[in-house]
């Protein structure tokens, strides 16, 4: 269950507080292939599981961004700010890849709040660090420092 924050306001200080995690999602192939299909990445690795089975993970993996893009499905779930007229995600800080998610591996996000501060205009922009986790792995899939701006009411 996400942890509640009614209003932006109310991140400030909580820099250290640990989210709670994502549920869990199993990476199929048919996702891989519609994420090549939007992105026009068709490389083999990815898409073709014949010839991946004798590449180097024994299957087809997932693209490095599809595992980032899925930050965007996991935050909801771990973090829930309210009481805000617009929120806007201004980016991310030292992203990395560290282990591949192999298809049909099962992947959630957990998350830490980094920092939080009040900028220009008011808004409240925290920095939340995203790990991605693959079951049964000791190295996460990715690391993400996320920048969200919070426009309170």
């Amino acid at each position: 269950m996400a942890v509640i924050f009614n209003n932006p306001r109310d991140l400030l200080g909580k820099e250290g507080t640990t989210l709670e995690p994502s549920a869990w999602l199993t990476v199929e192939q048919d996702r891989i292939d519609a994420f090549a299909d939007c992105t026009g990445d068709h490389q083999w690795i990815h898409v073709d599981p014949v010839k991946a089975k004798d590449g180097p993970f024994g299957a087809t993996i997932a693209h490095g961004y599809l595992t980032l893009s899925l930050v965007n499905m996991f935050m909801p779930q771990m973090i829930d700010v309210r009481g805000f007229t617009a929120g806007v995600n201004v980016g991310m800080d030292k992203t990395r890849f560290l282990n591949p998610v192999v298809v049909g591996s099962r992947v959630r996000g957990t998350g830490e709040i980094v920092s939080v501060e009040e900028v220009k205009g008011g808004a409240i922009q925290a920095v939340i660090r995203v790990t991605v986790e693959i079951e049964g792995k000791d190295r996460p899939a990715c690391v993400v420092d996320t920048i969200n701006r919070y426009f309170p009411e």
